[in-house]
């Protein structure tokens, strides 16, 4: 059981870690080329008009007021109106709404890379230098080397355009209106008990889902051969076996505990990667999550929406790893002390 006095002091790490990212944001964006008066009231402004927004949005103030306020409505979650992408709409209803369809995605995807990867990597070190083992390795380098801007479109042309049984955009078909309770699209058609439309999501995110999946799997199945490969050589590995206890069982009671601790590591990491990765999968599936979101705002220089969701990723980042740490501690008690 995890202490409560150990995950206190894991969510306190948390907070200068996001203290130095709200910093650099906040640091980049101002020292970034651009006026944001002058992208809101736009290129054709009267100067006095420009100079009106500025001071409606305390542009005119010393650096250092501007830089207080903003880590005050950081602290309070108050973003802001958006001013380009949804112009006078608060950026944190923005952000309800975008973050749930980009969360969804990369949990789909890391759920998909875990329940193949984990499997081929035990698979590949129990038959290591076997054809199995040199087929796994070369299907994972490839996983690892085939980026998502080209993995995404070669599926849309096979299994879209050529064989005509997926669809190449979007997480629904138009004909199904279904109301966001969760603002997962898996989940609210379930809710709603609309199967034809659960099936029609299904099929919708298979591809992208397959996109990030590749990816993730990859890695994992490559960690977890290394790692299953140290295990079993261990002397407690080897002990279990003399004592009459069978190959599998020996694998999924002693070795697949201690082997799944570095592993964690990696899903942790690959988590932010497959949030970054989400950018350019719902780019390249017309979905509009909080990727487009932000390849969006900062085309349109919606300085709000771009630091919020900047700061966004960062804090989901944080908290896998928090979780990652609670994991850890749970395989091995030995860590937390």
């Amino acid at each position: 059981m995890v202490s409560k006095r150990f995950i206190a002091k894991r969510i306190l790490l948390l907070v200068p870690v996001l203290f130095g990212v709200a910093t650099l944001v906040f640091a980049i964006l101002h020292l970034s080329p651009g006026d944001p008066a002058v992208a809101i009231a736009g290129d054709r402004a009267s100067q006095a008009y420009i100079e009106q927004v500025r001071a409606e949005l305390g542009l005119n103030e010393p650096i250092w007021q501007q830089y207080v306020t903003y880590l005050g409505d950081v602290a309070t979650f108050n973003f802001g109106d958006s001013y380009q992408v949804n112009r006078g709409t608060p950026v944190s209803q923005i952000l309800a709404d975008r973050l749930p369809i980009t969360i969804e995605l990369a949990v789909l995807g890391q759920i998909a890379g875990l329940t193949f990867g984990v499997p081929l990597g035990i698979l590949s070190a129990i038959k290591q230098d076997t054809i199995t083992d040199h087929l796994t390795r070369v299907g994972a380098l490839g996983g690892i080397s085939i980026p998502i801007y080209w993995s995404g479109p070669l599926l849309i042309l096979l299994f879209a355009q050529f064989l005509g049984v997926l669809p190449t955009s979007g997480r629904i078909g138009s004909a199904h209106f279904i109301d966001s309770v969760t603002g997962f699209i898996l989940v609210d058609t379930l809710l709603e008990g609309d199967l034809e439309a659960f099936q029609s999501a299904v099929l919708h995110l298979l591809l992208p889902v397959v996109v990030l999946g590749i990816y993730s799997m990859a890695l994992i199945s490559r960690m977890m051969r290394s790692s299953m490969l140290e295990v079993i050589r261990q002397d407690y590995m080897r002990t279990a076996r003399s004592k009459g206890q069978g190959a599998k069982i020996t694998i999924l009671k002693h070795g697949l505990r201690n082997a799944f601790i570095p592993v964690i590591t990696v899903v942790g990491i690959q988590f932010g990667s497959l949030l970054g990765g989400a950018v350019l999968t719902e780019t390249v599936f017309e979905i509009n999550g909080i990727g487009t979101l932000l390849v969006d705002a900062i085309n349109r220089s919606d300085y709000p929406v771009v630091q919020a969701t900047v700061l966004v990723f960062a804090v989901l980042y944080t908290l896998v790893n928090l979780l990652v740490d609670v994991t850890y501690s749970v395989l091995d008690p030995r860590i937390e002390q």
